[in-house]
């Protein structure tokens, strides 16, 4: 059983109870693709919506004899809105006709791995891009959660939300000349992180790391495609699984500039969530690539 099922309502179940789930899937899909994998075999695709935006995909193909054989299968959920537009590169796993999609995003300051949902779509486009040529696209991400806390904001003047922003487009503008090769700006940013570790090491003696750090997006554990977030709630709402009727708390996030969506389950969500206010935990980060217009 997926490990991230629970975050779209679904329990802890034995296989026959999952085999009619994905049996559910194959049967009555909300969407179907079929396409050309990367070795020229048939590949396909079921998703069906368990509630508002959230669902199970199978992936697989069809026999000679018309049977259907999964390869494999993923909860999903999709967000909402652009939250990338940097270059992107495309690469597929190993074992399964599954895909990671990896990109550089300046705001968050790390290379962004996560796991591509619309895998047929974009193998059909991919059958019209020649020599290896990636058109630009844009991102939509989405997060999966199978526990987090909601924490107090931090309090803070409005001269000091003015410099913070001010800090971050600066930062912002080093970066991207230190991948143009600036060697001042790269010694700029050297130089800058040494004195932010400078001051966290003296305020962490008198006070809590939550109340210096605002945010923060880092790797978690040995899966490339997971993430420790803390970041600013901008918007709550909730839906409901149709088959379990578990509540899903689906929230908007802000972690340093970068926005995307997150579900997860409201019995593994500890806190009331607000806007304003931040969630903290743990995530698998799931994504959609679209054509740019």
């Amino acid at each position: 059983m997926h490990s991230f099922l629970k975050a779209v309502g679904f329990e802890q179940m034995n296989h026959a109870q999952l085999d009619k789930i994905l049996n559910l899937v194959v049967d009555q899909p909300n969407y179907m693709n079929i396409t050309k994998d990367s070795q020229g075999n048939e590949f396909v695709e079921f998703s069906k919506d368990f509630g508002e935006s959230i669902g199970i995909t199978v992936c697989g193909s069809y026999l000679e004899n018309g049977i259907f054989e999964m390869d494999y299968y993923y909860p999903y959920f999709r967000g909402t809105g652009v939250t990338n537009e940097e270059h992107i590169e495309i690469e597929k796993h190993a074992d399964k006709e599954s895909y990671a999609v990896v990109c550089d995003d300046i705001n968050i300051g790390v290379t962004l791995i996560f796991f591509l949902q619309n895998v047929a779509e974009y193998l059909k486009e991919k059958q019209n891009w020649k020599n290896n040529y990636i058109p630009k696209m844009f991102v939509t991400l989405a997060g999966l959660s199978l526990g987090g806390k909601i924490l107090l904001p931090i309090n803070k003047s409005e001269t000091q939300i003015l410099k913070k922003e001010q800090m971050a487009q600066d930062r912002n503008h080093l970066i991207a000349a230190a991948r143009e090769g600036d060697e001042e700006a790269i010694e700029s940013l050297t130089l800058e992180d040494i004195d932010m570790y400078s001051m966290l090491s003296r305020r962490i003696v008198h006070e809590d790391i939550l109340s210096i750090v605002d945010s923060y997006f880092m790797p978690y554990g040995v899966e490339s495609d997971q993430y420790s977030v803390l970041g600013e709630i901008l918007n709550v709402c909730y839906i409901e699984n149709i088959i379990t009727h578990k509540k899903i708390c689906i929230l908007t996030l802000d972690t340093n500039d970068l926005i995307y969506d997150i579900c997860i389950s409201e019995e593994d969500l500890l806190g009331e969530p607000q806007a304003g206010r931040r969630f903290k935990g743990n995530i698998w980060m799931q994504g959609t690539i679209n054509l740019k217009n």
